[in-house]
C-alpha cells in the first residue's frame, strides 16, 4: 500500500450538503480497501484563473493509505460528477500529517 494525497476543487456555488456528499463517497470508496488517514475542509479560495466558468472553488484536500485501484475509483468517480471542476492525486512514500497547508494563513490574516 503507497500514500497519497488528493485534493479535488468543487464549483464555488454548491452546497454545504453537497460537498458533505462528495467528501462522505470518496471516504467510504477509501475505506473499503486502505485507511483515510486525514480530511482538512480547505473552503472557499480564489483560482489563479477561470475553470469552467468559475473564479472561485471549494477545495477539500484527503490523506490516505490504499492502492492504485482506490485512487482510480475516486478519479472515476470525480470525473463524472458535474459539480467538481478539478481533482488531483499525489503518490509519496511518506506523508507528514501534521502540517495544515492553510493553518498559517488563517493565523496570520488573524493578526491583521
Amino acid at each position: 500500500m503507497s500514500f497519497y494525497e488528493h485534493t479535488f476543487v468543487g464549483k464555488q456555488d454548491i452546497s454545504e450538503k453537497d460537498v458533505n456528499n462528495i467528501i462522505d463517497s470518496c471516504s467510504k470508496i477509501i475505506e473499503a480497501s486502505g485507511k483515510l488517514l486525514k480530511t482538512e475542509k480547505w473552503g472557499l479560495l480564489g483560482l489563479s484563473r477561470k475553470i469552467k466558468n468559475n473564479r472561485k472553488g471549494i477545495f477539500v484536500h484527503f490523506k490516505f493509505e490504499s492502492d492504485s485501484k482506490t485512487v482510480g475509483a475516486i478519479e472515476k468517480k470525480l470525473s463524472i460528477d458535474n459539480k467538481v471542476i478539478r481533482y488531483l492525486t499525489v503518490k509519496y512514500e511518506k506523508l507528514d500529517l501534521k502540517k495544515n497547508y492553510f493553518e498559517e494563513s488563517k493565523i496570520l490574516n488573524e493578526k491583521r
